[in-house]
């Protein structure tokens, strides 16, 4: 069972239903805390805390809290991050003390996966209750579970929620969002298809990443309906809007005619695609009917790319085979990182990612962007986009954003660019 612990602070102590105008209690200024850090134990929580300890202290103006269900933990983290702020111990699956955290907090962030399996209460929660909340989940089926679930109570109450705020999914929705403004500064208008290839990464898997890829292909191989979902480009999009053209996908070795690069599929990309159609369709639509959007990786030119391609995909495709039959499952969750762990500090350092995009607009002139960051993109520079994003939010006017289940671009755009340029260690480039 879960509770309310007083740890020490100190020394002392648009087109669719789904977009509204509606002002929640989040604005209170009576709550308690301003932030909470829900799943601080949690491999990349412990990252996070230690961001907001750098960006904010633990007796700035910053009200700010961490949650988990072990006391225990708890004090650890806060010891090693020194991160002097109350310590709340809140389980996953108590409704009660999920509600009194949400009603006491204007922005929760939840590190707590795999989301399917431990998220779902505190969405309720945070919904019912006008809280601002970002999470981590690369999980769209979840995600479209909990739209189709709480939007309504969400626009309602004023809560504001934002799924996908980690490398799954801002580079590639804050991407395309800078890359259609400045293709409407520099072009005179949006662009109708757009491509991201991922130019160069670095960075290892934690062991929650790996769960909740487990759990998804899980859930999958178990329901026909579920894998019918999972392959709509438009399943995260507002009742209204989901449908339109059909979206390009990489799934096999292929060799760009325009560059002349080999591209493979990029792992990600089954998100990340279905969260900016959301942003689009949020926005109203704003690049046309028709616009298009895809990712893959660039594995080169000529016969040494072919075979990097090649060889990616069939070590992708042995590897959901693996994950796909019961038997293997259970022998890779026993022999594979388990939630918790996951890079050193010094991997974590030496990670990066390059993420480059071209758009092209209906009269045909193209636009050339690039979104880079400086640390592992799925823990040193996700913790900093997640904790950047709740500060956003925190920030964001009422009347500029109401409740409802927005996106990075949708909720943020700019406003959470600068941030990410300021204090995460990205950049956003035109480079046509």
């Amino acid at each position: 069972m879960g509770g309310w612990l007083v740890g020490v602070r100190g020394a002392g102590t648009g087109a669719s239903p789904e977009r509204s105008t509606s002002v929640g209690a989040v604005d209170d200024p009576g709550r308690r805390f301003d932030v909470v850090l829900f799943g601080a134990t949690s491999f990349v929580g412990q990252i996070t805390c230690s961001h907001l300890v750098e960006r904010h202290g633990s007796e700035g103006p910053l009200r700010w809290a961490i949650a988990g269900r072990s006391a225990e933990k708890l004090e650890r983290v806060a010891a090693q991050t020194g991160a002097q702020v109350e310590r709340l111990v809140v389980d996953a699956d108590d409704e009660s003390a999920l509600r009194d955290m949400a009603e006491n907090t204007r922005v929760v962030i939840s590190t707590v996966g795999p989301y399917a399996l431990h998220g779902s209460t505190l969405v309720a929660a945070v919904s019912a209750a006008g809280t601002d909340y970002c999470d981590l989940t690369g999980e769209p089926q979840w995600m479209r579970a909990m739209i189709d679930a709480h939007h309504v109570d969400a626009e309602a109450s004023g809560a504001r929620v934002v799924h996908s705020c980690g490398f799954d999914s801002i580079p590639s929705d804050l991407g395309v969002w800078f890359t259609q403004q400045r293709a409407i500064e520099h072009l005179g208008e949006p662009c109708s298809r757009i491509s991201m290839r991922v130019h160069a990464m670095k960075g290892g898997a934690s062991g929650g990443t790996i769960a909740s890829m487990l759990n998804l292909v899980e859930e999958a191989s178990k329901d026909k309906e579920l894998r019918r979902l999972l392959a709509d480009p438009y399943a995260l999009n507002p009742v209204d809007l989901r449908r339109g053209p059909p979206q390009p996908d990489t799934t096999r070795p292929t060799r760009d005619r325009e560059s002349g690069s080999w591209m493979a599929p990029f792992v990600m990309a089954s998100v990340n695609t279905r969260v900016v159609q959301r942003t689009h369709a949020l926005l109203g639509r704003p690049w046309g009917a028709e616009f298009r959007y895809d990712e893959a990786m660039a594995m080169g030119s000529g016969p040494f790319g072919a075979a990097k391609a090649t060889g990616l995909v069939a070590g992708l495709g042995a590897g959901m085979g693996a994950m796909a039959l019961g038997p293997t499952r259970k022998l890779l969750k026993r022999a594979l990182p388990k939630p918790g762990d996951g890079p050193d500090p010094e991997a974590q350092r030496a990670g990066f990612f390059d993420l480059r995009f071209r758009g092209t607009t209906p009269s045909g002139r193209t636009a050339d962007t690039r979104v880079t960051g400086d640390r592992d993109p799925g823990y040193g520079a996700t913790s900093r986009m997640i904790g950047e994003t709740a500060l956003a939010l925190l920030e964001l006017p009422r009347e500029e954003r109401g409740g409802g289940f927005w996106t990075p671009a949708s909720a943020l755009g700019d406003r959470l660019i600068e941030r990410l340029e300021a204090h995460a260690g990205m950049r956003f480039e035109w480079t046509d």
